[in-house]
């Protein structure tokens, strides 16, 4: 493992909550491999208060955001997911250990995280921006409530398979009414998230741009929309007696009451995520979709 004194990541924080005895003996070999090589280590509350980690100081994610160069995920895409909302607000690096299933978003296997995270110390990293959504529900005479999200913002009802009416604005010009299981408004990382699941393109990260995906549309002229990550989009919901929502990232839930607006845009603050040097967005695609391999 690279010495401390020669990294410019000298305070590191680690967080995940490790369930399992593998991602918890992850945790345990990187808590130990930086440790020794002299890295202030920042553990997140729930872990530091749930196993005995050596050469660790406990520290909230708003502390680990505010004091560290750079925050290690040890998880699935959830996790990272849930992390990103919040270190995005702070200019710290983030990296992700895959203990869970996909693993689009965290790109260290757990049984090479030493050894590749020992690279990255050693400064033998790329650097990429993600924008994340900002999701805020205004009404009269009431204060706004927001959110934000890394995958997307979506809109529907408590009732599942359950019709709802509203309307799509972009830039203050009407786009389109529909009645629907209810819309997908999704980042380039939310792409191959639940909006693939809904039928929207894969975008890649690196494209400045907004995914408009329905859900079950009532019509079959209806299509995904891609904008510009500049838009704001408005949504404008029916009177209806049932409650609607919108849910960040499948997480955070706003209620949307009657007569309200539903603004959403890009977030001002990006994350940034710290790649190995072998990281390759296609081959990642190739591995989790299960794509063909080269025929020639």
């Amino acid at each position: 493992m690279t010495q401390a004194s020669h990294s410019e990541f000298k305070t590191i924080g680690l967080l995940g909550v490790p369930l399992s005895d593998g991602a918890q003996q992850t945790f345990q070999d990187l808590c130990e491999a930086l440790g020794n090589a002299g890295y202030h280590l920042l553990v997140d509350e729930r872990t530091y208060n749930q196993y005995q980690l050596p050469h660790v100081q406990s520290a909230t994610i708003y502390e680990i955001g505010e004091q560290a160069a750079l925050a290690i995920v040890v998880g699935g895409d959830g996790n990272m997911l849930g992390a990103a909302r919040i270190l995005s607000q702070y200019d710290i690096g983030v990296i992700g250990v895959n203990r869970g299933n996909l693993g689009f978003l965290t790109d260290l296997p757990p049984e090479q995280a030493v050894p590749m995270l020992s690279d990255v110390l050693a400064g033998q990293y790329s650097t990429e921006l993600r924008f994340l959504l900002h999701a805020e529900v205004q009404q009269e005479n009431a204060p706004a409530t927001a959110s934000n999200a890394m995958n997307e913002v979506v809109l529907h009802s408590d009732k599942v398979a359950h019709m709802i009416e509203f309307e799509v604005f972009v830039d203050h010009q009407f786009v389109f009414s529909q009645r629907s299981d209810g819309l997908i408004i999704a980042t380039p990382t939310g792409s191959t998230a639940y909006s693939l699941s809904a039928g929207g393109s894969i975008l890649h990260p690196g494209l400045a741009a907004i995914n408009v995906i329905p859900m079950f549309p009532h019509t079959l002229s209806s299509r995904p929309l891609v904008v510009p990550a500049e838009s704001n989009i408005s949504l404008r919901v029916a009177p209806t007696s049932e409650p609607l929502h919108i849910s960040c990232d499948g997480h955070n839930t706003l209620p949307v009451p009657l007569h309200s607006t539903i603004n959403i845009r890009r977030q001002e603050q990006h994350l940034r995520l710290i790649h190995p040097l072998n990281y390759n967005y296609y081959k990642v695609l190739r591995n989790k979709l299960s794509w063909g391999s080269r025929l020639f």
